[in-house]
């Protein structure tokens, strides 16, 4: 298995720059994994193609404003920054650029945006931050092997009104409506970039499955570097793969559990709900649960890499977009279907043009 064999060729008029409206207008391609066979659908079809009792598995993780703008003090070099997890009170995992120039004891006194569209809707609460906090600096504490800096804010809130959306280097468009690149059921800010296989529902269409029969159960991962990091290793399994946050609560594992007693399907909204159920699944395994259930309320740090191979111990189908090429992603998603039904599938939605990446088209995977 090699990096190049989760390659693939996109015309770049195909990466979707700007989010459909409304959100359920998206395409949807159906894949059934046994056979290979595809369906053009429409993504409100959704409500037709998962059956009644089948349990839906959603992540609940919020953007947050994580792209940060500031200048060195001592030199007035302008510094950006991009941050990844919080490990604590005040502490961050970042990107920073220009990197060079920022060496463990280097401070970034941050400023507002160019433009505001990162957080022009904050609101009241942010405006008494402003009025409450004059200055937010951050000092780089270390710097990592693989250029991560561990940083210290002076002041946490500050996020709030300095912070624009983290939107992907592939997308050139200014975004209007910063709460287009959120859920419409985030909840728990966290991440550095949108669960964006959530994007396509709506409350309606969350309430059209329920009234079908279709349950839904949230978990939470913050999602984090390997959204941005493309592999660059010949093989995969050389990959370091990052931890990301994650958190599956009581409730939904007794949806779960009762899901897996009854012989009920349960479907991963995308491929950071796979990643939860899988890394529980996995845990489950090694600590000798038999049978696969009671499935039990977990949360830490998820470091498992999905690569074909891969046994699938929770997930009987995802709801997905189209994920970059040479892309820890794209080798999840073929982990679940096979590498060559969905390189074929990706080849059909190229001649069928449909949209790619963040806020481009879905699939469903059975």
């Amino acid at each position: 298995m090699r990096t190049d064999d989760f390659d693939y060729q996109l015309p770049p008029e195909l990466i979707a720059q700007t989010p459909v409206e409304p959100r359920d207008a998206s395409r949807l391609l159906a894949l059934d994994r046994a056979t290979g066979r595809v369906e053009h659908r429409q993504f409100t079809d959704i409500q037709e193609l998962i059956p009644p009792g089948a349990v839906l598995v959603l992540n609940r993780s919020r953007v947050i404003p994580a792209r940060l703008y500031g200048r060195r003090k001592g030199t007035g070099g302008r510094v950006e920054l991009l941050l990844l997890r919080r490990e604590e009170e005040g502490v961050w995992q970042a990107l920073g650029k220009p990197g060079r120039s920022l060496r463990p004891g280097s401070v970034i006194r941050l400023e507002a945006p160019a433009t505001s569209g990162g957080s022009s809707h904050a609101g009241p609460a942010a405006s008494r931050i402003i009025a409450e906090t004059a200055v937010v600096e951050a000092e780089v504490l270390s710097v990592g092997s693989d250029g991560i800096r561990r940083l210290r804010l002076s002041v946490e809130s500050g996020i709030d009104r300095l912070g624009e959306m983290p939107l992907p280097p592939y997308i050139h468009q200014r975004l209007e409506d910063p709460e287009r690149y959120q859920t419409v059921y985030s909840d728990r800010p966290g991440s550095a970039a949108a669960p964006t296989a959530g994007l396509h529902f709506t409350p309606q269409l969350l309430e059209s499955l329920s009234s079908k029969g279709v349950e839904t159960a949230y978990v939470t991962l913050h999602v984090g570097l390997d959204t941005f990091r493309p592999v660059s290793e010949d093989n995969p399994q050389e990959h370091a793969i990052h931890t990301e946050y994650y958190e599956l609560t009581e409730d939904t594992a007794d949806v779960l559990t009762r899901a897996r007693a009854e012989n009920r399907p349960i479907i991963a909204v995308g491929t950071t709900s796979v990643r939860t159920l899988e890394q529980v699944g996995k845990d489950m395994q090694d600590s000798g649960t038999v049978g696969g259930y009671p499935i039990r309320a977990a949360s830490g740090q998820a470091d498992l890499f999905i690569l074909p191979g891969h046994k699938f111990r929770l997930v009987d189908g995802m709801i997905t977009n189209f994920h970059l090429p040479r892309s820890t992603l794209v080798m999840l998603v073929s982990a679940f279907a096979g590498r060559e039904n969905i390189l074929a599938a990706y080849r059909e939605a190229i001649v069928e043009k449909y949209r790619f990446y963040s806020f481009g088209d879905a699939m469903l995977i059975r």
